[in-house]
């Protein structure tokens, strides 16, 4: 264990740059970590044995979620340190510590709250996209995500196999889970970094793509470990299945509703109808092909595209209101509630588990590296680059699956949880690392800058954008016809 944490000692040394750990007792450190270990279950102040505590402490903790949600997100806009690291360790404090809110509860609540939390996020996400820079630069996201995705459950798989012991489908189920980058940490970092327009659609999208991979994956291979045999032929199945479903779903009711949404402009109660739409969407997209992330993705690009759509399609809307900022509201605080819920499920049963999901995770970031040099071009600037490779943060996604394993009664259940919060811990701290480093970096000038464009390409007319989309559509409906 010595070496170990030594490793990561160094390994974290040279992220930072400036420190030397090689005087560091790391023999001392092990001993605390197993110190630390068992005193955890002495640490429990809950009022009563019941699994949860009474109403008013709740709702003290909630108070505390929406303060420190709040004071994480100017924290984070200040230092670019991410608000989900306090979030998590507050849901650590709150569950596991102080015992507030029992694991068992957790885990029964979890998916149904997960559940909206992946509708409101992965919609959020789609309204803040422009669909002109996530058409740009479709064959990067989709050579990234699913590149980036086969290299992560290699590196995780084998590890798990061979480190832990595991069969070879628990290994990849695990790998599955948290093999891609979590689009909820994602779309909230992406809008706070110096990076082009272009490079920011890209990791939005390949961080969809990659929750929305994960989950099918995962789903197929729990069947398949309860099996005890996987086919193929089922996963691509299944996988086209779900793309064409969330992209019909997606697409066909957002095009209309992006006119009904419109004509209604402010009325009273029109965002929660929207809502209201959405959800039933997300219903109809997981009873039909187990798509309702990336239906909600392409529901919310509509919307949030409907007046550069409107030119393309030749429709006039009435008007095109003011954001709702109820919106705002409702992700942010979704997004702190569900992060405080992934702290809630953390366990320090193992610690041999808290060690392998760290070194696992580095090992990952170092695979990602790998696959940014491979994917990106000369096309993109060093920022961008950095920003890039620094980008494997896993939750949302993740921390849902990890409940499945126990609820299905899998082998090794109660390892996933464990495992996978540290993952996911570790990867927010390493993804901190490289964007602070990332922040060195100065934007490109607009002349060499890669994918950043010239000023004056910024204000070229979107007339001409639109042409060149259309054009696109009426190629793709040639082909389609042939």
């Amino acid at each position: 264990m010595e070496f170990v944490i030594f490793l990561i000692l160094n390994i974290f040394a040279g992220q930072i740059g400036g420190m030397d750990f090689s005087s560091v007792d790391t023999e001392v450190i092990s001993e605390k970590i197993l110190e630390f270990q068992a005193l955890l279950p002495t640490f429990s102040f809950s009022i009563s044995d019941q699994p949860i505590a009474s109403a008013p402490i709740i709702l003290l903790a909630a108070g505390v979620v929406i303060f420190l949600g709040v004071a994480g997100e100017a924290f984070f806009k200040k230092t670019g340190i991410p608000d989900v690291a306090f979030l998590m360790i507050l849901g650590v404090i709150i569950g596991p510590v102080l015992g507030l809110i029992q694991p068992d509860t957790v885990i029964q609540v979890v998916p149904y709250f997960a559940a909206l939390a992946l509708i409101i996020i992965m919609f959020d996400g789609g309204l803040n996209l422009h669909i002109k820079h996530v058409v740009q630069t479709a064959h990067f996201s989709t050579t990234l995500a699913f590149l980036g995705f086969i290299v992560s459950v290699l590196i995780i798989s084998l590890a798990a196999h061979y480190i832990l012991e595991w069969t070879l489908l628990e290994s990849v189920l695990l790998g599955s889970i948290v093999g891609g980058s979590s689009s909820a940490i994602v779309f909230g970092l992406v809008r706070n970094v110096k990076i082009s327009e272009e490079t920011r659609s890209m990791l939005s999208f390949e961080s969809a793509l990659t929750d929305i991979l994960a989950t099918i994956i995962a789903f197929i291979l729990f069947e398949a470990v309860l099996a005890g045999q996987f086919d193929i032929s089922t996963l691509e199945e299944t996988l086209g299945k779900a793309i064409v479903v969330g992209l019909v779903l997606g697409f066909g009711v957002g095009i209309p509703w992006m006119y009904v949404s419109s004509k209604l402009g402010n009325a009273q109660h029109a965002y929660m109808l929207t809502l209201g739409i959405l959800f039933v969407l997300f219903f109809l997209a997981n009873t039909y092909g187990e798509s309702g992330a990336l239906t909600a993705l392409i529901f919310g690009l509509m919307i949030g595209n409907k007046k550069y759509l409107s030119k393309v399609l030749k429709f006039k809307l009435p008007k095109i209101e003011t954001d709702d900022p109820t919106h705002n509201q409702l992700t942010f605080l979704v997004r702190s509630f569900f992060f405080v819920f992934v702290g809630l499920m953390a366990s320090f049963g193992n610690i041999e588990y808290a060690i392998f999901g760290i070194v696992i995770t580095v090992a990952v970031y170092l695979g990602r590296i790998g696959v940014g040099k491979v994917t990106l071009t000369k096309r993109f600037s060093k920022l961008d680059k950095s920003v890039t490779n620094s980008l494997i943060p896993r939750g949302l996604a993740a921390a849902v699956l990890a409940t499945y394993p126990i609820t299905l009664g899998l082998p090794n259940a109660e390892a996933y949880p464990q495992i996978i919060f540290f993952i996911i811990l570790s990867s927010v701290i390493i993804t901190t690392i490289g964007l602070g480093k990332s922040k060195k970096i100065p934007p490109p000038e607009a002349e060499k800058g890669g994918f950043v464009s010239p000023d004056d390409s910024d204000k070229k007319d979107e007339d001409d954008e639109v042409k060149n989309t259309k054009r696109s559509f009426t190629s793709l409906s040639s082909n389609i016809d042939d």
